[in-house]
């Protein structure tokens, strides 16, 4: 007779829901990194959605500078924690070998990067639902003219800022590193793609570019869509690109110790 050999099981639903929680409580006990993605936003659509400017045609009450400023604050409110706080918290991590330690584990390192993009999701949907609902409250913001492309927009953008910041975790060495890396990359991305003001600003060439990065790229879609305007498939598809490319990259490069 012989013995059968149970595999080992993996982590259960339980053991999911607590790397979950723990890494939940992490990024809430940073004041920074859980203040900034939520404050900032909401700050910029204060100071900048109400400005005098006319309509958008068909959609009652919402001026083009909220069309413009809405957006702008969603795209910062995802790449502030995709490509700054994320990759930041990895590092740290790999740091202090917590990643080493967990590779010998049940649990496995995965988990961790799964977890992160839970909570990291989570952060940024708050954002966005707290921006949402004060430009809704305080300047009669229109509902979506197109909610299907909306949210087709939202996810690309949001999967090309987190894939930017699992390749920005990959290649830092430390958490100073992750930090400095993600700012640098979250400044450049934001002033080509028109978080600093209108692309149309910008040199020629430089505003081409900008445009079909992911902070350009996901502030056209998400602006197109809410106001009924064509979605840029070329747009769409650098987000996917980008997506594609950074999380093959980083899935490359990326090293537990």
């Amino acid at each position: 007779m012989t013995d059968t050999v149970t595999p080992p099981r993996g982590p259960g639903l339980r053991a999911w829901r607590a790397l979950v929680a723990h890494e939940g409580r992490m990024v809430r006990r940073d004041t920074a990194g859980l203040v900034i993605p939520l404050g900032l936003p909401l700050l910029l659509l204060v100071m900048n959605g109400s400005g005098d400017s006319p309509p958008v045609p068909g959609l009652d009450g919402m001026s083009q500078q909220l069309a413009y400023v809405l957006p702008m604050v969603i795209v910062l409110t995802i790449a502030t924690v995709g490509v700054i706080n994320m990759p930041s918290f990895l590092a740290t991590y790999r740091r202090y070998k917590i990643l080493r330690r967990l590779a010998v584990t049940p649990a496995r390192p995965s988990m961790v990067l799964v977890a992160q993009a839970v909570v990291g999701l989570a952060q940024a949907f708050a954002g966005i639902v707290l921006v949402v609902v004060a430009a809704a409250v305080l300047f009669g913001l229109s509902a979506p003219a197109d909610p299907l492309g909306l949210v087709v927009a939202l996810a690309l953008t949001t999967t090309a800022m987190f894939a930017l910041g699992m390749l920005v975790a990959a290649v830092s060495p430390t958490p100073n590193a992750a930090l400095a890396i993600g700012l640098v990359s979250f400044f450049v991305l934001m002033a080509l793609g028109g978080g600093f003001g209108p692309r149309g600003n910008l040199p020629d060439g430089v505003a081409a570019v900008g445009a079909y990065l992911p902070f350009g790229a996901g502030l056209d879609t998400l602006m197109a869509a809410w106001t009924g305007g064509p979605l840029d498939v070329v747009q769409l598809g650098a987000l996917a690109g980008v997506t594609v490319v950074a999380a093959a990259v980083s899935a490359r490069l990326f090293r537990w110790e």
